[in-house]
């Protein structure tokens, strides 16, 4: 990722360089959010300590990236007569991590995305566990799939695609999706038992087709071997988060929206 340096007295910061249009609405976005800071530009805009980093094209300020400190966050809360659910992620976080949802199995999985996504993550889930787990891993991959969405925003400068082959032991896990406003779910895994301890292996299935469709993303999940169920459902958590992480990451080349269309949210 690149990062950008601004000088705002003796002091210097550093943030991730994030691709936005400097209009006057972010412009009293950025003063009321970074008060102690001043970004000066020139008569188009075009902030002076950021131009040697994003480019300067004077002739069109409509192209213009401004360098300005933002985090891709997104917070959601679902309450139904079966869950009671709150999450919030980061996009651009180091992999922090608070889930509680009452399955001890699928928070050690969420973890794992969070910590291999580096993502921060935060998930309190209270359902109908005496019934089944079924709904509450389905809605939190309803929660976590409307939080990724929510928090790319508009997707400018993403990279958009990723894909990762992960071996874990005997196993190995393909993870390959598209961030493109369009979902599709390709699922081709099958475990060798039933159950992980008290954990029913469909559920596996159940949560990446509600997170992918609530991403609006195709993801496409393959089982090349294995024969442990641990290992298989680690596999597809671990990979999906890496595959996810290169997907949302900033392309340093890559100006606006990567698509042909202009857009990847209609």
């Amino acid at each position: 990722m690149r990062r950008a340096k601004l000088r705002s007295g003796q002091v210097t910061l550093s943030w991730p360089v994030v691709p936005v249009l400097l209009t006057d609405a972010n412009r009293r976005l950025i003063s009321e959010q970074h008060s102690q800071f001043i970004v000066h530009g020139n008569s188009n805009g075009f902030p002076h300590s950021a131009s040697g980093v994003v480019g300067n094209n004077e002739s069109n300020t409509n192209r213009l990236l401004a360098a300005v400190p933002m985090s891709r966050t997104a917070e959601i809360s679902r309450d139904t007569a079966e869950t009671k659910i709150q999450l919030s992620i980061n996009l651009d976080g180091s992999g922090t991590h608070d889930i509680e949802t009452g399955i001890g199995f699928f928070d050690h999985m969420l973890t794992l995305f969070a910590r291999h996504g580096l993502f921060d993550l935060t998930v309190k889930a209270d359902g109908d566990l005496h019934v089944d787990h079924h709904h509450t891993v389905e809605d939190v991959g309803i929660c976590l799939g409307r939080a990724i969405g929510q928090a790319l925003g508009n997707k400018a400068g993403i990279t958009r695609y990723g894909s990762l082959s992960l071996p874990m032991e005997e196993t190995l896990v393909t993870s390959a999706l598209d961030l493109s406003g369009r979902f599709a779910f390709v699922y081709r895994v099958e475990f060798p038992t039933e159950k992980i301890g008290q954990f029913d292996t469909e559920l596996v299935q159940e949560f990446w087709n509600a997170v992918a469709s609530n991403v609006m993303m195709n993801l496409h999940l393959i089982l090349h071997h294995g024969s442990n169920s641990h290992h298989i459902s680690e596999a597809t958590f671990k990979a999906t988060a890496r595959a996810l992480r290169i997907a949302v990451g900033h392309d340093a080349r890559q100006q606006g929206i990567p698509s042909s269309k202009g857009t990847l949210t209609d």
